[in-house]
C-alpha cells in the first residue's frame, strides 16, 4: 500500500507517482520548462493538464538534460490527488501516448512511497556517449543520438584516460560552476566499448554529474583517443579548482541518459536527506 501524503494545494491526499520517460532530445530545448520553447517538461505538463487540470507542483526530475541531449532512462515523479489517479490508473499511460509528441513518451507510471524523490532519492545517474569513427561517418538512422568523429579512436588510449578520472574527486575542471554548488563528484563507471555497429560507446555512471560534466569529460578523452593528448592529460586537470579552457564540450546530441538507480524503498528518505545536503537543486545538470 503507498501512502499519501499532503498536497500543499489544499487538504486533499495525493499519491505520487514515478514516471519513466524516453525522448529524443534533437527538437527540445532540454528537459525544464521555458518560456516560448519547446521543452520535455513542458510537453508533459501540457499532456498531464489535459487530462488531470493544473499541476501546482509540477515534475521532480532526476536530471535536467541540455538541449539536444537524449535519454532512455529519464525518471520524474509529481503528485497527483487520488482520485484523479483512481480513475485514470489504468489508461494513463496510453492516455499519455496519445497527447505527447513522438518525440517523448512515458513509458511506465508507479505509484511510490511519498519518500520517494526522483532527484535526491537517486544513488546514481548513467550516461552513454556514442562516437563513431567510421571514415564515412554515422549510421543515417542513428544521426541523431550518434557524434561523427573525423579521426579514429584508440580503445586502449581511452580506456586508460577514463580509469585516471574514476573516483571522487573536484571535477571544477570539467563543470560550470554554480554558486554555493560544489563541483566534487563520485564516478563509480567510466569506461568504451565498441557496441555491435562499431561506434565507440563511452558509459559514465556517478552519484550525479555538474552542468555539461559528462560532454566535457567525452570531450577531454577524445582528444587522448584520437593521439592529441597522451592518456595522463584528462586525469592532471583534476588539480585545477576551476573550469580548464583547454577542455572542449562533446556534442550534445551524442549523449543520452540511460539509467537512473534507486535504493530499496524503505531508504528513500534518507538517500535523499544526504543528497539536499551535499547539493543544492542547480548542481545535477548535463
Amino acid at each position: 500500500m503507498v501512502e499519501a501524503v499532503t498536497h500543499p494545494s489544499g487538504p486533499d491526499d495525493v499519491v505520487r507517482l514515478r514516471l519513466d520517460v524516453s525522448y529524443d532530445g534533437t527538437e527540445f530545448s532540454g528537459w525544464a520548462v521555458q518560456p516560448s520553447r519547446r521543452t520535455v517538461a513542458g510537453v508533459l505538463l501540457a499532456a498531464l493538464e489535459v487530462l488531470v487540470g493544473p499541476i501546482p507542483v509540477g515534475l521532480t526530475v532526476a536530471g535536467r538534460t541540455d538541449a539536444g541531449v537524449h535519454a532512455s532512462g529519464q525518471v520524474c515523479h509529481i503528485d497527483l490527488p487520488a482520485p484523479v489517479y483512481a480513475a485514470l490508473e489504468a489508461s494513463l499511460v496510453k492516455r499519455l501516448g496519445a497527447l505527447m509528441p513522438p518525440d517523448a513518451r512515458v513509458k511506465a507510471v508507479t505509484l511510490t512511497p511519498s519518500t520517494f524523490d526522483a532527484r535526491f532519492s537517486a544513488t546514481y545517474r548513467r550516461y552513454e556517449y556514442r562516437v563513431a569513427d567510421n571514415v564515412w561517418g554515422a549510421e543515417p538512422l542513428r544521426r541523431r543520438d550518434t557524434l561523427a568523429w573525423t579521426r579514429r579512436l584508440d580503445l586502449d588510449r581511452l580506456r586508460e584516460a577514463a580509469a585516471g578520472l574514476l573516483g571522487e574527486h573536484d571535477f571544477a575542471a570539467y563543470c560550470k560552476r554554480k554558486d554555493n554548488a560544489t563541483t566534487i563528484r563520485a564516478i563509480t563507471h567510466l569506461d568504451w566499448h565498441r557496441a555491435a555497429d562499431g561506434v565507440a560507446v563511452a558509459t559514465v555512471q556517478a552519484d550525479a554529474f555538474c552542468h555539461s560534466m559528462v560532454r566535457s569529460l567525452v570531450g577531454a578523452m577524445l582528444s587522448v583517443g584520437d593521439g592529441r593528448r597522451e592518456p595522463s592529460w584528462p586525469g592532471s586537470l583534476l588539480t585545477l579548482r576551476e573550469r580548464s579552457s583547454s577542455v572542449t564540450v562533446a556534442p550534445a546530441h551524442g549523449l543520452t541518459l540511460v539509467a537512473v538507480g534507486y535504493p530499496a524503498q524503505a531508504e528513500y528518505a534518507a538517500r535523499a536527506d544526504a543528497t539536499r545536503r551535499l547539493r543544492t537543486p542547480e548542481s545535477d545538470r548535463t
